[in-house]
Order: C-alpha cells, then sequence, then structure tokens
C-alpha cells in the first residue's frame, strides 16, 4: 500500500508570500479559490497546504515553490493534460485528476506521455510547414535548425553551463571592467579598439592573443562579446561535453552549437540566474528596468527571461521570438503552450508585426489561440545602427509574453483589461483552423474548399 502524501504545514511561507505581495487575505483568498477564513487557517498552521491549494499557488505565484517540486509538478502535467482545450475530448476536472494520480499513478503518467507525444506532433507538423514553406521538403535539416530544435528539446535552459556562469559572476567585479580585468589576468588576452563601418564587430587572432573590439558598439553589446570570449576560455570542457552529448548530424551544427552555448552563457554571466530572477520578479518583469541594472540590451533582457526554467526554481513561463522586416522569425523559444511558425509566414495579426515598423515603441496585445489560450504580449522594434551611412542599420522587433493568467506579474498587462477582448491569432495560415479570419492567405493543409461565385467575401473560398 502506498504511503500517504506528507501533510504540507507552510503558513509561514504563504503569509511571506502575500506580504511580499501586499495584497490583503481577501484578494489572495480569491486569487487562491478559497475562503478567508479558510486561508488564515492554513497562514497559521492550522490546517495543510491541501493539493488544490498547492495547484492554485503553482499558477498564481510560479516564482515561488511550495511543497515537494515534484509532486507539484506532477500534477500540474497531469492537469495540463486533461484539461488542455485544443485536444478534441472532453476535458475532466481538476478533481477527478487528482484521484486518478492517487489511485492510477501509472495511469496518469501514461496520459501525460500521450500528451507530450501529442504535442511533439503538433511541432512535428509546425516543422513541416516551415519546410514547405522553404521548400526543403524531405531534405535533412540544415545545420541551424538542428540547433534550434536542440535548444527548444532543451527547454533554452543549460543547467551545468548556467550554474558555472553564476559562480564565476560572483568572483568578478560587476561591468566591463570586470571581464577586462579576468581576461587579462587569467588568460593573458589584450584588448583593443578600432575603427570599422560595422560590419565586423570583433576579431579574436590566437598567435597575438588580442581581441579587438569596433569602436562603435553600443556597451551593451562590448560587454557581451568580452563575456563571449571569457565564457569560450572559462567553460571550454562544459562546452564540449554538451556539445558531444547533443546528437547533431553535421559537423558544421556542432560548430553552431558550440557558438551558441557560448553566447548562452555570456548572457548568463551577464544577467546571472538567481539575481537576475530576483531582480524581475521585484521589477514585474520590466524590461526597461532590468535593463539598467544589469547594464544590458532590451533584447538581451527579453532573451535571458525566457532561459529562467532551473528545476526548482523556475521564472515567469514565457514565450519570446525575433522578427525581422520581412516577417521572418530569426529567434524562437517558448516556455509557454504557444508554438509559432519558425520561418515565416507567422499571423499577421500578431502585433509584433506592427512593432517593426515602429522602432523605440512597446506595443502590448492580449491574443487568443485557436485552443483558447490567452497571452499578454509585448512587443517593441529595434533598430541597430550599422557604423556607415553606406550600410543600412538593421530593423527588427522582438516579442515576449505570456499566459494571462500570469498577467499580475507582468507589469506590460497594466493596460490591458482581464477577460476583455482578445485579438484571434494563430500560428500560420497553413495549420490554422479558424474559419472566419479576414486575414487569411491561404487555406489550411488537408482541407476541401468549396467556392460560391454568386457569394463574396474577403476571403474567396470557405473550407471545412
Amino acid at each position: 500500500m502506498a504511503n500517504p502524501r506528507r501533510r504540507l504545514f507552510e503558513g509561514f511561507r504563504l503569509k511571506d508570500l502575500r506580504r511580499r505581495a501586499a495584497i490583503s487575505q481577501a484578494a489572495m483568498a480569491q486569487r487562491l479559490g478559497i475562503s478567508v477564513s479558510y486561508l488564515s487557517q492554513i497562514e497559521n498552521n492550522d490546517r495543510p497546504i491541501t493539493d488544490i491549494v498547492l495547484i492554485a499557488l503553482a499558477r498564481e505565484f510560479p516564482l515561488e515553490a511550495f511543497g515537494e517540486v515534484g509532486e507539484t509538478s506532477a500534477l500540474l502535467r497531469a492537469i495540463d493534460a486533461a484539461t488542455d482545450s485544443s485536444v478534441p475530448a472532453d476535458r475532466l476536472a481538476e478533481t477527478e485528476v487528482r484521484r486518478g494520480i492517487e489511485q492510477q499513478p501509472l495511469l496518469a503518467r501514461r496520459m501525460v506521455a500521450l500528451h507530450d507525444a501529442w504535442r511533439r506532433s503538433q511541432e512535428q507538423l509546425r516543422v513541416l510547414d516551415d519546410r514547405f514553406d522553404t521548400g526543403s521538403g524531405d531534405a535533412a535539416p540544415l545545420p541551424w535548425e538542428e540547433v534550434r530544435d536542440w535548444f527548444q528539446a532543451e527547454g533554452n535552459y543549460i543547467d551545468a553551463i548556467d550554474r558555472s556562469a553564476e559562480t564565476l559572476a560572483d568572483a568578478i567585479e560587476p561591468g566591463v571592467r570586470g571581464l577586462e580585468d579576468r581576461l587579462r589576468a587569467w588568460h593573458q588576452i589584450r584588448i583593443s579598439s578600432r575603427d570599422g563601418d560595422g560590419s565586423e564587430l570583433s576579431s579574436f587572432d590566437e598567435a597575438s592573443r588580442t581581441l579587438s573590439l569596433n569602436t562603435a558598439l553600443p556597451p551593451e553589446s562590448r560587454a557581451f562579446l568580452l563575456a563571449y570570449r571569457l565564457v569560450r576560455y572559462e567553460f571550454a570542457n562544459e562546452m564540449r561535453a554538451v556539445v558531444a552529448q547533443a546528437g547533431l548530424a553535421s559537423p558544421a551544427a556542432r560548430e553552431l552549437l558550440s557558438v551558441g552555448l557560448a553566447n548562452y552563457a555570456a548572457g548568463a554571466l551577464l544577467m546571472p540566474y538567481t539575481a537576475f530572477r530576483d531582480a524581475a520578479r521585484e521589477f514585474r518583469h520590466d524590461i526597461d528596468r532590468l535593463r539598467q541594472r544589469f547594464g544590458v540590451s532590451f533584447e538581451q533582457a527579453c532573451h535571458r527571461l525566457s532561459t529562467l526554467q532551473r528545476p526548482g526554481a523556475a521564472g515567469l513561463p514565457f514565450y519570446f521570438c525575433r522578427v525581422d522586416m520581412a516577417g521572418n522569425i530569426t529567434k524562437r523559444h517558448s516556455a509557454t503552450r504557444l508554438q509559432f511558425a519558425a520561418l515565416g509566414g507567422a499571423c499577421p495579426l500578431w502585433i509584433v508585426h506592427e512593432a517593426v515598423a515602429i522602432p523605440d515603441r512597446i506595443l502590448v496585445q492580449l491574443a487568443e489561440m485557436p485552443d483558447g489560450t490567452r497571452y499578454v504580449s509585448m512587443a517593441k522594434g529595434l533598430v541597430k545602427p550599422s557604423g556607415s551611412y553606406a550600410r543600412p542599420p538593421r530593423r527588427y522587433a522582438v516579442a515576449l509574453g505570456c499566459e494571462e493568467s500570469h498577467a499580475a506579474d507582468f507589469v506590460y498587462a497594466d493596460d490591458l483589461r482581464p477577460g476583455g477582448l482578445a485579438m484571434p491569432i494563430g500560428a500560420s495560415c497553413r495549420i490554422c483552423p479558424r474559419t472566419d479570419c479576414d486575414q487569411r492567405a491561404f487555406p489550411p493543409a488537408g482541407s476541401a474548399i468549396a467556392i460560391d461565385p454568386d457569394r463574396r467575401s474577403v476571403v474567396p473560398y470557405a473550407f471545412s
């Protein structure tokens, strides 16, 4: 017979959380879906934190960890599988899921595994959609596609490298001076500056051990390139081990992964995990405040937020992407249920496309996917100067978003009305099932279209 679940008494932590969040008992009780008297009893340790409260805490305050991380994770994954609105079957109630985990744990794990497999199949459909767009058909994935998919499979979090970067950050002086001093003293690297038109940001000569940086670089880019060079030395063994275990097919993909890991490590060094996660929570994920605190760019801060997936200490689950002027998604990662087209053809109703044309202004949007999941999205258009009139500047936009249930912890949601009208968007026209979209470019793959020459609408066909 299985051992009974340990009764969880952590009322003092719940009370501390409520005080740090500056909300009343009544407001906290409402967010957790319990009565004020019940909450008071929990805070005074007169009653334990039950599964239903534990799940509510995990959803309302994802940056906090109550009870056993494994137990909470199992509950959340099972409930996610049983209540996923995109699965065409009746959804189960949370009480039924909890009872199933207790009485039939193997069956519950099987349900979660099947749900994970279904999600992977949906991701494969998106990959096929992308390859159709590019005409690659059944060809082997390109090296950069291999690396992109590897980072996505890893949850965009590399534990060994992230922890090493956090340790190194504690050992050196913050900022550019600390990076330069470490490079000189520990690795005998000379740092020089050179004029240029911006086409080459940096170069390194191994023979003379000289790192040359373009004088046109903004301070945050200079810091990142210094960090990149430093981690290539400091974490060489860790990165080699990760590449060896990645199982990538081509030598080019393995070399590209090595560069990607160094970029990841550089970001982790400039924005150490715990300090950055705590500041993000304090600032309610205000990118400009984070950028100023850590001396990084707007894009770097957004990207780092999407990597905060350390087991037992995860940050808010975000999606992050970068879109160029042609609508191509050149960077992407999602720790949420949102999965978008990898190469292009993303929904034109998504706010990030408008942001590309409006640099240096933050746009926000409440959007809803076909499965009913709603997201708060922030997008900002950025311009990177080229350093020369002869070279056009780089223009693109970055987007960061989370599910609407986390809106209270995302400062950009303050101007949106909770539960208000949401913009209906999709991943791409080829896999979007919406029948009433005026922006549709073509029908979804595999659908049968019907054309009525006597009826005229924005889209010249119907489909089923």
